[in-house]
């Protein structure tokens, strides 16, 4: 039966496993689609324009912004980041989930915007801060100050998980991604998702009137 697709938003503060969640989650479903960012940042490299970000220009950015054709946006470290809201509408309209890997800020922005009925927020916890720090030094890509940056900001990130409409605390990434797979394989079972429900019961119920007036006869 069709339905409406879902904006699948996956946030948490850094080293938590947000990422690692959102790879576990498109594997386990390849029709998932990734939400493409737009940004004004350089590439880094081995990125590819369109696949990793929509690398645009501030201009074009800030026209599209003032036209409305940006579902959330803001700007981290002195660079625009933001969701074209055209791919994510019509993927939605077919039936199909967007995946979101962004922050407090621009899953607030989509949970509030015109297509916030079809959103589904989870927040990614970790199980402690001590592991939280542990998992940002293990990736060995920042510096300590970076490090220093980042759990700061890990405060302010986690002080908004009561916004979101799940919670799941990965100590273990193997339970955390099966409650992910629970969680999401519910909401798509939802009635209010599927807006064609209505006519599928009344043609069960033409079915049952059917075979009535068969019996009848």
């Amino acid at each position: 039966m069709q339905r409406r697709g879902l904006l699948i938003i996956l946030s948490s503060p850094s080293g938590a496993g947000k990422s690692t969640m959102a790879k576990r989650l498109m594997a386990w479903d390849p029709s998932l689609k990734f939400s493409v960012s737009a940004t004004t940042r350089a590439p880094r490299p081995g990125e590819i324009d369109g696949v990793d970000y929509q690398f645009t220009s501030k201009a074009e950015f800030e026209r599209m912004v003032e036209a409305e054709e940006m579902l959330e946006h803001a700007e981290v470290f002195g660079n625009f980041y933001g969701t074209p809201k055209g791919p994510v509408e019509a993927a939605m309209m077919e039936g199909r989930d967007t995946l979101f890997d962004i922050d407090w800020q621009g899953g607030q922005q989509v949970r509030r915007s015109t297509l916030a009925q079809n959103v589904l927020s989870i927040f990614i916890l970790p199980p402690s801060i001590e592991a939280l720090e542990s998992r940002l030094r293990a990736r060995g890509q920042d510096s300590d100050e970076v490090i220093a940056l980042r759990m700061s900001e890990a405060r302010d990130e986690i002080s908004h998980w009561a916004e979101y409409d799940y919670v799941i605390v990965n100590d273990d990434p193997d339970q955390a991604e099966e409650e992910l797979k629970t969680i999401v394989k519910a909401e798509r079972a939802r009635a209010d998702r599927m807006p064609g429900l209505n006519d599928f019961v009344r043609g069960l119920n033409k079915e049952f009137e059917a075979r009535q007036i068969g019996a009848r006869s």
